[in-house]
């Protein structure tokens, strides 16, 4: 089930402990779903089975992880966002913190910059190019 594409078919890349925290998440999620998962839950899973999962220290600086800030462009609009890619408790509109569980946040999660990522949303498919990571928590680099 082929859920984001991109034009070169790479990996995607998770950090040891995103991977860890979000696979508790997910089956969390599924126990107090039972058998009416949600397609958003199947789909994070499916991405995280085929990311390349790495230390910390060795993810690219480029790569949107977990709590990374990060500017993207919608192809067919045009218009930049800068979002935070934020675990659910933590997610925020107001402060365009996106929740991974969202389809866009499920969507960039691992990519690099200069990646086109084509994702379903509710009103359809959305084309993003990552432009920048501004901050990731793994490089530690600032704004």
């Amino acid at each position: 089930m082929p859920a984001a594409r991109k034009k070169k078919e790479s990996k995607i890349y998770i950090a040891e402990d995103d991977l860890r925290r979000l696979t508790r998440l997910l089956d969390n999620l599924e126990a107090s779903q039972g058998q009416n998962i949600d397609s958003g839950i199947e789909l994070l899973r499916h991405e995280l089975g085929r990311a390349k999962v790495m230390s910390e220290d060795k993810i690219p600086g480029d790569v949107i992880t977990m709590d990374s800030r990060f500017r993207i462009r919608d192809i067919d609009s045009g218009n930049e966002f800068v979002y935070t890619l934020a675990w659910p408790e933590e997610a925020d509109v107001q402060e365009n913190k996106i929740s991974i569980l969202a389809p866009v946040g499920t969507g960039l999660l691992g990519y690099r910059v200069g990646d086109t990522v084509e994702w379903p949303v509710p009103a359809g498919v959305r084309r993003f190019k990552v432009e920048e990571v501004l901050y990731q928590p793994e490089a530690g680099n600032k704004e």
